[in-house]
């Protein structure tokens, strides 16, 4: 897979700290943003696939909904 560079604007503290939670987990801050943004991308993913399958399962679906007997002021009693 081809990488391409990004520029990020980062408030200077906040790199700082990052900077810091990198060193300490043995990593750089360039794989930490990597690994944040495939998560997201994969969350995305899978989201639209849970989505994708709840929509076909409806439409599959053989439950029917009976006729509306009541209104919102049933519902709503005021």
């Amino acid at each position: 897979m081809a990488t391409k560079n990004i520029t990020l604007a980062i408030d200077e503290d906040l790199l700082d700290k990052i900077r810091v939670i990198a060193a300490l987990e043995k990593t750089t801050v360039n794989a930490m943003v990597r690994d944040f943004l495939t998560r997201a991308a994969e969350k995305r993913n899978r989201t639209a696939k849970i989505r994708k399958r709840l929509a076909q399962r409806s439409r599959q679906s053989e439950g029917r909904v009976g006729p509306v007997t009541w209104s919102r002021d049933d519902l709503h009693e005021r």
